[in-house]
């Protein structure tokens, strides 16, 4: 896969989708959102990895935010980033996702590694939301995710105030969830990868289901039944006996339900 503003490339059960605009601090663009929103899709139907890691290029950002330079203005989208589309990909992904932070995590960066399954950081990142204080704000995935993370007192306090965060701070208040020094967190990224990575991935991809659906409504519910719960159903006796019996036009034996 070729894009223009991330990289991807997999290591054996690990994939890794870098965002790849160092020169404007791997800010995301509407090209960026799409991109990422396709990459994912594309992992989504693969069974090669059984992780996802998203980082920054350099050592300097992982993310601080997003651009609408050349973006079409219109009265229906009126110039606001295609953000959700990204998130939602994440949320979709049967797959844990790990942000692997490297360094500024500001604004709609901070978001994306919130939406994340599990963050890793280096010691010389940097968290920080600034809506407010820029003229924006990100009033769903950005306001519940924080409120989930650090609790509703904290989150209010992160979105009204705009503290900057140390990576320590950050893990102290539940943000993320591991600091690393910045030499190691490559290393150190990829071995909480495999780790996962030995796990069902049956089991995760419920597990992940399950934490999401209370967000999601209908959407999150119909993820629990259509992909993991049907997909085990339509393996019983009982579904295999109604289908048999729908297609030979007889009475079901109830019999072979099983119980």
């Amino acid at each position: 896969m070729t894009y223009e503003t991330i990289l991807y490339s997999e290591d054996g059960p690990v994939g890794t989708l870098t965002l790849n605009r160092p020169d404007d601090g791997n800010m995301f663009n509407a090209t960026m959102c799409h991109e990422i929103r396709d990459c994912i899709n594309e992992v989504r139907r693969e069974t090669r990895t059984r992780v996802l890691v998203i980082t920054g290029a350099g050592d300097k950002f992982f993310c601080t935010g997003g651009r609408k330079d050349g973006m079409e203005d219109s009265q229906l989208y009126a110039g606001v980033l295609p953000t959700l589309e990204m998130y939602e990909s994440i949320e979709k992904l049967q797959k844990p996702v790990i942000a692997s932070v490297n360094g500024f995590a500001v604004g709609g960066g901070n978001v994306l590694q919130m939406v994340c399954d599990l963050t890793i950081a280096a010691d010389t990142a940097v968290f920080r939301q600034v809506g407010p204080m820029v003229g924006s704000f990100d009033a769903g995935y950005g306001t519940w995710y924080l409120e989930d993370l650090v609790g509703k007192k904290r989150a209010k306090d992160i979105w009204f105030r705009n503290p900057k965060m140390t990576a320590a701070k950050a893990a102290e208040i539940g943000l993320i969830n591991e600091v690393v020094p910045a030499a190691e967190l490559k290393a150190a990224t990829r071995a909480m990868a495999l780790e996962i990575a030995d796990r069902g991935a049956f089991a995760l991809a419920s597990l992940k289901a399950a934490f999401n659906a209370r967000h999601n409504g209908v959407s999150g519910l119909s993820r629990m039944a259509h992909d993991l719960l049907l997909r085990g159903y339509l393996e019983t006796d009982e579904a295999h006996e109604l289908a048999a019996s729908f297609a030979e036009r007889r009475k079901p034996d109830a019999d072979k339900f099983g119980h």
